[in-house]
């Protein structure tokens, strides 16, 4: 008789375990589509050069973008010491977890106890009539429960918690691009002062000789004590631009350090004159961006998980099936609790729906709703924040390029003036106010196309990272 009441329940247990998997099959959860991102790509870059292909130099390996072998060194050091790059990785561990957990949602629960009750029975009642004294009772009890996927709930949560992991994976990519392109940029800042401050000694040895000059061309009678006063405080401001200078090198380097991991010192360098980008600017067809930008990445898996937690939140309102189980040993003899008698058995299959719940599954589901618009209106703003960026840093390289020459001419011909004016000068036929001026436009001309040449290369580095180099 044992026996078969065993296999009836063997057999009911069986069946709702059947029907279980069948309706897994029927599942309310949508996958997930990109949305059409047709508008927000077309014209993003505002260019009439508009690109044909997807080659891009975001593509291509910082190493071979940036030829220094000093800026080489510097940014393998700050990928491997830089805090935000390892908080980015703890990040990322952290979203892992969260993904393996998500993907062990279809396996089931099982937890296994052990107890020792004793119960002291009123001699007055029912049981207290048959049981003198108390009662012990050993067991050692393991229960299982078990809940079908029917509609797509576990699934949902699966993705969703794999979308979140892919956008830390992103957000690194994000820290790591950024980290490149501000030790570039700093770096090149370095040489750009290093650059100003070699013309401003320069400009000084030549003041200080223009100050004895002076000296003597007042004792012949040729100019004023006014003069002389001019060309020392021109060489006091020479030498007051220098220490400002060494002042932004000073921080410049800190600001280095930081970005390295490092304590605060000095850096080996090359110099601006022999920097230079050698590879071809190509952009890439907008849709580029989707693949490349890491932004764009992390705002397109937040969408993702939000269209999943939204899948999730639907499924909340449909019925759930659970199966549970519990077995074990349970005895009122210790001795005899690991014997074949003092086995137990209980499986329950349950369908439950929920029906008042104080409105929170509804709510759960309209409040997902909003997040995942929010969420498709940030990817999409992400996206035309992104192509701005491009057409911003290209436009401004393809103007530093024009600047560049004009800046050349100006500082040729001011040199020219300043060379006229120091011999005419001499010979008594110019105003020493037209060599003062001379001077002071000739150094603020050799600054600004030192500038020039500075920024070149930190449009060229802005274009790198608004395309997405660098994380690869």
């Amino acid at each position: 008789m044992t026996s078969i009441i065993k296999h009836r329940n063997f057999r009911k247990g069986t069946l709702m375990l059947a029907i279980a998997l069948t309706l897994q099959s029927c599942f309310v959860a949508q996958d997930y589509v990109r949305p059409n991102l047709e508008t927000e790509t077309d014209a993003l870059y505002r260019t009439e050069n508009l690109p044909t292909d997807s080659i891009s130099i975001a593509n291509m390996s910082w190493k071979t973008l940036f030829k220094d072998q000093y800026l080489q060194k510097y940014i393998e050091e700050g990928l491997q010491n830089n805090m935000d790059i390892r908080i980015a990785l703890q990040q990322i561990i952290a979203a892992e977890a969260y993904a393996k957990q998500g993907k062990a949602g279809y396996f089931p629960s099982v937890d296994v106890g052990t107890s020792v009750t004793h119960q002291e029975q009123s001699e007055n009642s029912q049981f207290g009539a048959l049981f003198s004294g108390g009662i012990d009772t050993y067991d050692i009890t393991a229960n299982l429960s078990w809940e079908a996927d029917i509609w797509g709930k576990i699934r949902s949560n699966k993705r969703a918690t794999q979308a979140a992991y892919m956008q830390s994976v992103a957000g690194h990519q994000a820290v790591k691009t950024k980290l490149i392109s501000s030790i570039a940029n700093t770096y090149y800042n370095l040489l750009a002062l290093d650059a100003q401050l070699e013309v401003t000694k320069e400009t000084i040895i030549t003041r200080d000789s223009s100050v004895t000059t002076i000296k003597a061309l007042k004792e012949a009678g040729q100019v004023t004590q006014v003069a002389v006063d001019q060309n020392i405080a021109q060489y006091n401001s020479a030498k007051a631009l220098q220490v400002d200078i060494e002042v932004a090198i000073f921080k410049t380097e800190n600001m280095l350090s930081i970005l390295l991991g490092k304590t605060p010192q000095h850096f080996e360098r090359s110099s601006l004159d022999v920097q230079g980008i050698e590879e071809e600017l190509k952009i890439g067809v907008p849709a580029t961006l989707l693949s490349n930008r890491p932004d764009v990445l992390a705002a397109e898996f937040n969408l993702i998980q939000s269209f999943e937690l939204t899948n999730v939140a639907k499924s909340s309102l449909y019925p759930s099936l659970t199966l549970t189980a519990s077995g074990g040993l349970q005895s009122l003899e210790l001795d005899n609790l690991l014997n074949a008698n003092s086995l137990f058995a209980t499986v329950v299959g349950g369908l439950t729906q929920p029906l008042f719940n104080k409105r929170q599954l509804r709510t759960q589901k309209e409040v997902a709703i909003a997040q995942q618009e929010q969420a498709l209106l940030d990817f999409k703003q992400t996206l035309l924040v992104a192509g701005s960026e491009v057409s911003n840093a290209l436009f401004s390289y393809e103007s530093e390029v024009k600047k560049f020459e004009f800046r050349q001419n100006e500082v040729e011909a001011l040199r020219q003036a300043e060379a006229n004016s120091n011999e005419l000068l001499k010979n008594g036929y110019a105003n020493y106010l037209d060599l003062l001026t001379a001077r002071e436009s000739a150094l603020s001309a050799e600054l600004n196309i030192i500038d020039s040449q500075l920024q070149q290369l930190v449009s060229v580095v802005d274009l790198y990272e608004a395309l997405g180099g660098g994380w690869r």
